[in-house]
């Protein structure tokens, strides 16, 4: 599966750069979300590092889902393209 990275997770005062909320392909609903919970996240940088992280939970209820990585993803990944395995 594929998706988009759309923003850091945040709130007024905070940002968590370790959480991406990501827009899956073909996913439109909350419960379609709730099906690839747990799975793998990778976002492979410019130069071919893969950075691995995992589904952890539905952001909305139009089919967004939160994926948390160990370590932070560069600013750049915002509106760049994630493999779901």
């Amino acid at each position: 599966m594929k998706g988009r990275i759309i923003n850091y997770r945040r709130g007024l005062h905070t940002q968590h750069t370790n959480q991406f909320i990501i827009e899956v392909e073909g996913i439109e609903s909350k419960e379609k979300a709730a099906t690839i919970l747990g799975k793998r996240a990778v976002y492979t940088t410019t130069t071919g590092t893969e950075i691995v992280g995992s589904v952890s939970k539905v952001h909305g209820g139009k089919g967004a889902v939160l994926v948390r990585f160990a370590k932070g993803l560069p600013g750049q990944a915002i509106g760049a393209s994630i493999k779901l395995a």
